[in-house]
């Protein structure tokens, strides 16, 4: 069994196209669309794929496009629980403008996750957790789960000794952190609501970070700081690591990449100065792909390098 589990609740088929001259009130000519598995925790999985560790992807599926989401992560080769739902699970559609590069994303809402098969999400996840290492919640809530479902299922994961790595936002993330997990990765306007102010500067960032670890709300913290890179604070440690110049194509897939790279770094030994860097390079090198692609890894692999530079050779 791998030693990483990722939960996404919130999954989805990713739709995408490209059309030129984008207007209103015309019929539109697209390419092919291309489909491609979605959600947090699925995209975190197919990211730690490209990495080299395995994972087994958690979610709810139901109805053809569920189907259709289960045979996408075959094809990738991915490990897989699925939970059987009633309700169909959710479709997004992308399309880029060609003339002007511009993307437009239309993001659906999922069916409701019913009581019952919230309960069989938890089962599956104790069913999978044992021996593992990580598990990795991320994305959003469907319509019907509460954040005291991802309460019950953080404490189940620390029952069975298994690190929390919460990516979420909202009252999702309020209520995981209140529990208590090992790591968190809130961008800065979501680390500005828990620190209960309008905005933060990057000093205030790390500062308002180290005061929920010093509560116990995280045991590691890294706040996403967009194009100014992310900032890891760990009990012992603030490092601010600065973002690549890239040339930027999409966000798409960025946030899930850096998590990735993030416990990916952390299953496979490297310090927290490195883990740091890592998790950066891979959410930078996303951002170089058009459309719902991912990170390259030899992309990855040269700009981990460029952020290594000036570390210890092996920092502490």
């Amino acid at each position: 069994m791998p030693r990483i589990i990722t939960l996404t609740l919130n999954p989805t088929v990713d739709k995408s196209t490209t059309a030129d001259h984008i207007v209103p009130d015309q019929k539109l000519r697209c390419a092919a669309p291309k489909f491609e598995p979605g959600g947090g925790g699925i995209n975190v999985s197919r990211a730690l794929r490209r990495l080299g560790s395995e994972s087994v992807a958690v979610f709810p599926a139901g109805g053809p496009s569920g189907t259709m989401l289960q045979q996408l992560l075959a094809q990738e080769q991915l490990q897989y629980r699925a939970v059987e739902t009633q309700g169909n699970t959710r479709e997004n559609f992308i399309v880029v403008d060609n003339t002007t590069s511009q993307q437009y994303r239309f993001g659906m809402p999922g069916t409701e996750l019913r009581p019952e098969e919230q309960q069989r999400v938890l089962e599956e996840l104790r069913e999978v957790a044992a021996g593992t290492e990580f598990l990795v919640i991320s994305g959003s809530l469907p319509p019907g789960v509460e954040p005291e479902l991802l309460v019950r299922i953080v404490r189940a994961a620390k029952s069975m000794n298994v690190k929390v790595v919460a990516d979420t936002s909202g009252p999702a993330l309020q209520a995981v952190l209140q529990e208590g997990v090992y790591l968190a990765k809130p961008n800065v306007g979501e680390l500005s609501k828990l620190a209960g102010t309008d905005e933060l500067d990057n000093e205030a960032a790390a500062r308002a970070a180290q005061q929920l670890v010093r509560e116990g709300k995280a045991e590691i913290l890294v706040v996403s700081l967009g194009p100014q890179g992310a900032c890891l604070v760990s009990q012992n440690s603030i490092d601010h690591v600065p973002a690549p110049a890239v040339k930027k194509r999409s966000t798409v897939g960025a946030g899930d990449s850096m998590v990735a790279g993030l416990v990916h770094g952390l299953s496979t030994g490297l310090s927290l100065p490195e883990v740091a860097r890592l998790g950066v390079a891979c959410g930078s090198a996303a951002t170089m792909n058009p459309g719902t692609e991912l990170f390259r890894k030899e992309d990855v692999d040269r700009l981990y390098s460029w952020l290594l530079q000036g570390l210890p050779a092996r920092a502490a």
